[in-house]
């Protein structure tokens, strides 16, 4: 493994590894703590790395998707496919998303779902686990980070003290920096479909989304707010410069507020969230997932 100039993991040569069966794919519905149903799978590591012989001893991701997205879109079973090359892979629909219970917040109890992925995740024997979200779910990736906390010190209501629920490393694809942004056309259109009764049917009948009806109270802590709690863990941000639903300010300021723990990557013509991602960008997340275990 080499890096870099810009400190990413460069692969010279494949990295290797010894066959393995891949394993059998699970499904099932988790419960949330404050009891919502959450469609999720489980997709075993494409290999088995020689470091770690038994994949339930190395990585696992867990994928947070954007609204109105869900666990069997296309462009979410892309982004599994592309990480089971580095580990297991933990992909789950939001409350109101596709086969989930409940009703949307918008990413504001929506913390609670990663929060039962990922304890899932450590119940299958993972030591190690990434988050990676994109747009709404780049959102509560971070708030995610910031609440549950390795050191139990986060303020998360709903967790009632369960510190498995914690990450080692965080990726926020796409995300925005503040609440009720509608500077852009794409997020105009978003805040109808939230906040009008004629967009929320669009969500449910056109979008397969169910979107609570309630506003924010309170108003939950913001990604920005949240980030300089995450320190220690690790923080990549990723953004690309035509993202047509949040400029450069946002990832800019998520980048300012993170500090020495946090990496910004800016990415030349890419778009918004999982549609944008190229492969070869999931290729480097996922070696920046690897590093940061030593």
């Amino acid at each position: 493994m080499r890096i870099d100039p810009a400190g990413r993991v460069v692969r010279s040569t494949p990295i290797p590894h010894s066959e393995t069966n891949r394993g059998t794919p699970i499904r099932t519905f988790l419960h949330t703590a404050d009891g919502v149903t959450i469609d999720s799978v489980y997709d075993p590591p494409a290999v088995v790395y020689d470091a770690s012989p038994s994949p339930a001893r190395g990585l696992a991701f867990v994928v947070a998707h954007g609204f109105t997205g869900d666990a069997d879109r296309p462009h979410v079973r892309r982004v599994a496919e592309a990480f089971t090359q580095y580990g297991a892979v933990v992909t789950f629909s939001f409350r109101g998303h596709g086969a989930s219970g409940g009703r949307s917040t918008v990413g504001d109890r929506e913390v609670l779902d990663l929060a039962a992925a990922v304890e899932w995740a450590r119940s299958l024997g993972h030591t190690r686990v990434v988050t990676v979200g994109f747009s709404m779910g780049g959102s509560v990736v971070l708030r995610h980070a910031a609440l549950y906390r390795r050191d139990g010190a986060g303020d998360d209501s709903g967790r009632e003290g369960r510190t498995e629920a914690h990450s080692d490393g965080v990726v926020s694809v796409s995300a925005p920096a503040r609440w009720y942004y509608r500077g852009t056309a794409p997020m105009r259109r978003v805040h109808w479909l939230i906040t009008r009764p004629e967009g929320r049917l669009v969500g449910r009948y056109g979008l397969r989304t169910r979107i609570h009806h309630q506003d924010w109270d309170p108003v939950p802590l913001s990604p920005v707010e949240a980030v300089p709690r995450i320190a220690p863990t690790p923080v990549l941000i990723v953004h690309g410069d035509r993202d047509g639903y949040f400029p450069l300010d946002h990832p800019r300021m998520l980048a300012a507020a993170a500090g020495d723990h946090g990496e910004l990557w800016l990415e030349p013509g890419m778009g918004h969230a999982e549609n944008a991602a190229p492969d070869e960008l999931l290729r480097r997340i996922g070696d920046w997932a690897v590093a940061q275990g030593g």
